[in-house]
């Protein structure tokens, strides 16, 4: 399976996430520092959004095959900038979670992860599985 490092704003869904491609029952957590896994890296929403602790995300990344830049479908703006990918040198793929809820903008979060350079993107929802099966084959062929 591809080392995934999961990369977003605090309450983004990565830890969630996580739980669910590991097998897990979901429980919140709040993530306070950098998981690392077999196959996935979890990081904590303020490395992604502050300068200073950004540097170790990019160091982490290395450890990774792909990167996944995950944006909510309830957020209501993108914390990554457009073309932002191109400065990884390993693949990045977009992930929108959340997609199950209410005020729920999948097609919004979608536009921006366009915007920010990943070409395949992922809708998912932890709670009800819809797209977990469709990401877990693409991290294991």
């Amino acid at each position: 399976m591809k080392k995934l490092i999961l990369l977003g704003r605090s309450e983004s869904g990565k830890t969630t996430l996580t739980q669910v491609l590991k097998g897990e029952k979901i429980i919140y957590e709040k993530t306070q520092y950098i998981n690392y896994y077999d196959s996935l890296i979890d990081t904590p929403g303020e490395y992604a959004e502050n300068r200073e602790l950004g540097r170790a995300l990019a160091l982490y990344a290395y450890e990774s095959d792909v990167c996944g830049l995950l944006v909510s479908a309830t957020e209501p703006y993108c914390l990554f900038s457009p073309n932002i990918t191109c400065m990884a040198n390993r693949e990045v793929i977009g992930i929108v979670t959340k997609i199950d809820h209410p005020d729920a903008r999948p097609d919004m979060a979608s536009n921006w992860l366009e915007l920010a350079g990943c070409d395949k993107i992922f809708l998912t929802s932890a709670k009800t599985g819809e797209g977990i099966k469709e990401l877990l084959d693409y991290l294991t062929n």
